[in-house]
């Protein structure tokens, strides 16, 4: 058996193979009240039918203010545990493993849905003032954000634990924590975001105190037998910015403070990043992290083939394989690569075996 189907075990969860389906943001929830939609149901589902090991939920806001755009899922109130936990079940009936991404979009928040322009929206415009470590906007055109108080992070971490219940609640087997891509505790790590001059800001350990607190929070708030994961920009492809140095002892921390796998990605802090992509550009920095600190990793950044996918994992650059736009052009992925590694349709529903290949 290939090694990409063969299960793996994290903590007190058996996975059925190893790979996983990216959290990738729909904008689908309707209203603005954050609750899964039949949407998410079937985008959701039909990835758990298509044979991946894990199905993550997208970035999942932990407060109103937290969301990227007013259409983005939620899990800031217990109504919201309804809606997810039917399609975590749905996912789990497949043989798949419901996850959710745990997330607060910081200066990047409120903005209207990439289809429509993707817009900043203020008051006036069904949106609201982000908020961020220091007030530093992303970019020229984006507004100014509220620079968070001690009282107010206090209460952010505490937000993150009761999302993390909540996620408990709804049937999810594994969480992971959005520390990537410039959100809020990317913003709080970056020396380019974080200006602060308390114990948030300044040097490296002020910087990263309160990605490490919230992972204390969340991890007292979980069973000891459910998996954490964190998602890392590993660099932020900018001078003078966060690197896969820092990277690799912030992995170290974590995996002190019970984060069972780095999901590696990188960017998305500075609109000055200058980065080059071609594929697997990201796999190096799971080879790197997983080398110097032992914790798993996930390598993630345009992987599309399974003999790519496998060989990843046979080189020992990672332990999983993280996919996102190819999963959204094709479900059924796994299935096919299943069966050009192994020749195998183990992987296929009964419903569905009469059109498996031969």
């Amino acid at each position: 058996m290939s090694l990409l189907f063969e299960p793996i075990q994290i903590r007190g969860q058996i996975i059925r193979n190893r790979l996983f389906v990216s959290p990738m943001c729909q904008y689908s929830a309707t209203g603005g009240d954050g609750i899964p939609t039949n949407w998410h149901m079937v985008h959701l589902g039909s990835r758990a039918v298509g044979g991946a090991g894990l199905v993550m939920f997208e970035a999942t806001a932990v407060s109103p203010e937290g969301r990227i755009t007013p259409q983005d899922l939620g899990l800031w109130a217990d109504e919201h545990v309804q809606g997810f936990a039917k399609i975590a079940e749905f996912i789990t009936e497949q043989g798949s493993t419901p996850a959710i991404q745990l997330a607060h979009a910081g200066r990047k928040s409120s903005h209207d849905v990439p289809w429509a322009g993707n817009a900043n929206l203020d008051n006036k415009t069904g949106g609201w003032r982000p908020v961020a470590p220091s007030q530093i906007p992303y970019d020229e055109r984006s507004s100014i954000p509220h620079e968070l108080g001690i009282h107010e992070i206090e209460k952010l971490k505490r937000s993150f634990g009761e999302a993390a219940r909540r996620a408990v609640d709804a049937g999810i087997k594994v969480i992971e924590l959005h520390f990537a891509h410039g959100y809020l505790i990317c913003e709080f790590m970056s020396p380019l975001s974080n200006t602060r001059t308390d114990e948030y800001g300044g040097n490296f350990i002020n910087r990263i105190r309160l990605p490490r607190e919230i992972v204390d929070t969340v991890r007292k708030t979980i069973p000891d037998n459910m998996p954490l994961f964190v998602r890392l920009s590993c660099t932020e492809y900018v001078e003078g910015g966060w690197g896969i140095e820092d990277s690799v002892l912030l992995a170290n921390e974590l995996k002190q403070n019970g984060v069972d796998l780095i999901d590696c990605s990188s960017g998305g802090n500075s609109p000055d990043q200058r980065m080059e992509i071609y594929p697997g550009y990201q796999v190096g920095f799971a080879e790197q992290i997983r080398s110097a600190t032992g914790v798993l990793t996930g390598a993630v950044g345009l992987i599309t083939d399974p003999h790519q996918a496998e060989s990843i994992l046979v080189s020992g650059q990672s332990d999983v394989i993280l996919m996102g736009r190819e999963m959204l052009r094709n479900p059924y992925w796994p299935l096919y690569a299943e069966h050009t590694l192994d020749a195998s349709n183990r992987g296929w529903s009964n419903q569905y075996l009469r059109a498996a290949p031969n």
